[in-house]
């Protein structure tokens, strides 16, 4: 799948960085009672694989969000990193919205750390993993 054939989001703001997309996440998250661990862009040259990393916290639970920056089939990089960042953020704000009724845990269930390292959607979601850096995925070593 290209990110031109998604449509959502496609070539949409010119003017909106991926990092003023995720700043507004991490605003998002903080609104809503929670705290932010750590972020990152993360790429590999070889298989073209890029994703942007989120994790955050909300009282005891941990929580890891992978977005994967779909490849362009016209090579137009910048428009598919604006893309992602912007999925990422609606994503992020619609959750946090689920939240304030239903709860952190419930509303980003997918992105729940577990004690393996790895998200409730890694588990449940092979095809997904594929999609992702390696080593943006990889379960933590420390305990």
């Amino acid at each position: 799948m290209y990110a031109e054939d998604i449509g959502s989001y496609w070539k949409t703001s010119h003017r909106t960085s991926p990092d003023e997309w995720l700043e507004k996440a991490k605003r998002e998250i903080i609104k809503a009672k929670g705290i932010i661990l750590g972020e990152g862009f993360g790429s590999e040259p070889q298989t073209g694989r890029a994703a942007y990393m989120l994790a955050f916290a909300f009282k005891d639970e941990r929580f890891k969000l992978i977005w994967p920056i779909l490849p362009s089939r016209t090579k137009n990089e910048k428009a598919a990193r604006i893309q992602a960042a912007t999925m990422l953020y609606h994503d992020v704000k619609a959750r946090c919205m689920t939240a304030k009724v239903l709860g952190p845990r419930i509303a980003f269930f997918s992105y729940l750390m577990l004690s393996n390292g790895q998200t409730a959607s890694q588990v449940a979601d092979v095809e997904l993993l594929e999609s992702i850096p390696k080593f943006l995925v990889a379960p933590s070593q420390s305990k």
